[in-house]
């Protein structure tokens, strides 16, 4: 007797060949972006290795050395500025990865992205090799470590706006917030991945930190050669349609307008991108936005070690809680702002609630486990929540923005306008810790939490805009809207 077909067989034949491409897209680019965070994390969890407290340490006898108190760091951050050292090594990444970020997006409208991608993650993975071939090679160049870094902030920039522009060209502007809230969590996997894997190495051979994420950025480079399918129409997919606010010639608004995104042979302009409705707030706050981020970013595991004691590898694992917390935080933001269709509100809220956390966190994180753990969880949602919905959503929204009249190939560029000037702060943050630490953590904290502040007050103007909508003066949608 056929008793039909098996429950699995079902499940797998009720998803669309649609369904099955969206999904496979939404996992390739999460696995691609999963590796450009993990090969920048293993530097944050380096620097406490390279610079040690050496009378905690046996000292080999038959070592020679002539300075007990630095015999066991690794030259040239042996010295007592060896923090500024490692800011400006941060910064050598981060400046340069702020400045080609403006023109990778150019870049990106005008080459395929499948090749754009395998190449830069492939340079990508040459470059965080070479700064663990430091340790085998036994270099001890300030320059060299500079020179690496730099190069690796220039070739990482082919990612955020390929990324994003790929699963822009797939989805839809209806729960664009919950999927790509999800989708962004690779920024927190790959921080996580990036740390534990460091960490395994970095007592050891610190060079390996480095060697065995760039060599897995640079295999995800190649499947990206072989698998990446930039466009639905490219397998005879059907492409999404993108639902906003419209203006007639009278200036009234009309609400569910589907606009389907179309291909136009020219890209948009860079001038052009910065007068879409938006693009210049959230570029604004996600500057301070990730200021923030990536302070805890590249400061992280050190603060730990020093405010609790931990070594280099307990501190690199406990600050894992923080991405920990950065991924229920993104989702979180996600799902609040497609329902409410308040994307900037949801930013403010998140922002202005993360400034006293921080407060808190310096002031009582460190007294006992527990408490270490939930105001990490806590601080990691509040402060990575808005971060990842302007990077993800929000880019995304604004890139087929009503105002573009269906050019899909604004995508990168707006991308890289907002994600560029995000990165501008997230140059700056590690650069100020590295200056103000040494005066006290805690006025770290507070640059930190006046970098929130301000990401608010810049968002003001949206934040009326949405309510005024809520209020009944402006109709109400779900999403990005008309700013």
């Amino acid at each position: 007797m056929n008793s039909g077909r098996a429950p699995g067989i079902r499940l797998i034949t009720s998803f669309s060949r649609d369904s099955w491409y969206r999904s496979f897209i939404l996992f390739l680019t999460f696995l691609f972006y999963t590796a450009y965070h993990l090969s920048r994390k293993p530097i944050s969890i380096v620097k406490s290795e390279l610079h040690r407290n050496c009378s905690n340490i046996i000292r080999p006898a038959d070592l020679n050395i002539t300075n007990n108190a630095t015999w066991c760091n690794w030259v040239p951050f042996d010295g007592d500025n060896y923090q500024t050292i490692f800011g400006i090594l941060d910064n050598c990444f981060l400046v340069t990865y702020a400045i080609g970020m403006f023109f990778s997006g150019i870049f990106a409208e005008r080459l395929p992205l499948r090749y754009y991608l395998s190449v830069g993650m492939l340079l990508s993975g040459l470059f965080t090799c070479l700064f663990g071939l430091g340790f085998y090679l036994n270099i001890h160049s300030l320059s060299y470590y500079a020179f690496v870094q730099v190069m690796n902030g220039l070739v990482q920039t082919t990612g955020w706006p390929a990324v994003v522009a790929c699963v822009g060209n797939w989805f839809g502007k209806g729960k664009r917030g919950f999927i790509m809230g999800v989708w962004n969590s690779h920024t927190s996997v790959g921080n996580i991945l990036g740390s534990l894997i460091a960490g395994v190495f970095v007592s050891s051979a610190w060079g390996l930190s480095f060697i065995i994420p760039g060599a897995i950025i640079a295999s995800t480079g190649i499947i990206c050669f072989f698998f990446l399918v930039e466009r639905p129409e490219d397998v005879n997919c059907t492409p999404p349609q993108h639902y906003g606010t419209l203006a007639d010639s009278n200036g009234a608004i009309s609400t569910e307008t589907t606009v389907i995104v179309e291909d136009h042979t020219e890209a948009i302009s860079f001038c052009g991108a910065l007068k879409i409705p938006g693009v210049v707030e959230f570029s604004l706050c996600l500057l301070f936005a990730k200021l923030v981020s990536y302070t805890f970013l590249y400061w992280l595991p050190l603060y730990i070690s020093n405010v609790a004691h931990f070594d280099a590898k307990e501190a690199g694992d406990m600050s894992t809680l923080f991405d920990v917390g950065g991924i229920v935080g993104g989702i979180m933001a996600g799902v609040v702002s497609d329902y409410t269709g308040g994307r900037a509100t949801t930013c403010w809220v998140m922002l202005m609630i993360a400034a006293p956390m921080l407060f808190l966190y310096n002031s009582i994180g460190q007294t006992n486990l527990t408490t270490t753990i939930v105001m990490l969880l806590v601080c990691g949602g509040l402060v990575n929540g808005p971060y990842a919905l302007i990077t993800t959503a929000v880019a995304a929204d604004l890139g087929t923005h009503e105002s573009l009249r269906g050019n899909s190939r604004a995508l990168s560029t707006v991308t890289a306008i907002i994600d560029g000037t995000g990165s501008i702060g997230a140059a700056l943050g590690p650069l100020l810790a590295g200056v103000i630490s040494p005066t006290g953590w805690n006025n770290v904290f507070y640059m930190l939490m006046s970098a929130d502040i301000l990401a608010c007050l810049l968002l003001s103007r949206l934040v009326y805009k949405e309510v005024r909508g809520w209020c009944g003066h402006l109709p109400r949608v779900r999403g990005f809207k008309e700013i």
